[in-house]
């Protein structure tokens, strides 16, 4: 289903965090770099790493030993693994920075009176600490991480999860994104979506996605809704 009738009536946002809140890239290819450096395996370009962002931490290191976005490593390698990485980012993630335009995006739609929600694939252990550190946390009435449900994006609960502590239709709920795990999860929840162009869709461009709008930056957004 899409919404294309604008504005938008809409009572709350939730919001993707890496690649639509923080650039995060540059940390998380760091870091995945220094495991493969810990365990004496070749580096990864960090385009390469950006283009295996959005499904979590375990997707993402998994993709790194491999250089293969389907294949599998060994568990025992993995399981080696994990621990350096997690050793690494751990050091690094408060470095990510907002994009330009988020801190002006949320504090106009605090104004504007949308309550607002972040929904990351990013495990609850690291999430907490970047949007600490970040300056994004006060923002946010509720934070749902890769781990908080017994489902992450792109199945809906999430997105569920979230209109109903909000108390609002999962209609009058935008998701805004970068990806199409942001997309996926919108439509099964039957909510609509935006996404921004800057983040990290796999390396492919979101126009191409099922959404209701591309903007460039979070300001973009409250002209195409209205708040109900």
């Amino acid at each position: 289903m899409s919404f294309r009738e604008f504005p938008l009536p809409i009572s709350a946002i939730v919001l993707d965090l890496d690649g639509t809140l923080l650039h995060s890239a540059p940390e998380l290819a760091e870091a995945a770099n220094r495991m493969l450096r810990d365990m004496d395996r070749p580096a990864v370009s960090q385009d390469l790493l950006m283009s295996y962002i959005g499904n979590g931490i375990s997707w993402l290191v998994k993709r790194a030993l491999t250089g293969d976005m389907h294949a599998e490593p060994e568990a025992a390698l993995y399981d080696r693994a994990l621990p350096f990485f997690d050793h690494h980012y751990s050091a690094l993630l408060r470095q990510s920075k907002p994009y330009p335009g988020v801190m002006e995006g949320l504090n106009a739609m605090k104004d504007a009176g949308f309550e607002l929600g972040c929904i990351t694939n990013k495990a609850a252990r690291y999430t907490g600490p970047l949007l600490e550190s970040s300056g994004l946390a006060p923002y946010f009435g509720i934070v749902v991480s890769g781990d908080t449900l017994p489902e992450k994006k792109p199945h809906p609960l999430p997105l569920q999860h979230c209109a109903k502590f909000f108390g609002v239709p999962v209609s009058r709920m935008l998701m805004i994104g970068d990806s199409l795990n942001d997309t996926l999860a919108a439509r099964a929840a039957g909510c609509p979506v935006f996404c921004v162009p800057y983040g990290y869709n796999h390396g492919k461009p979101v126009d191409g996605l099922d959404l209701d709008a591309v903007i460039p930056d979070l300001p973009a957004a409250l002209k195409l809704i209205k708040r109900v």
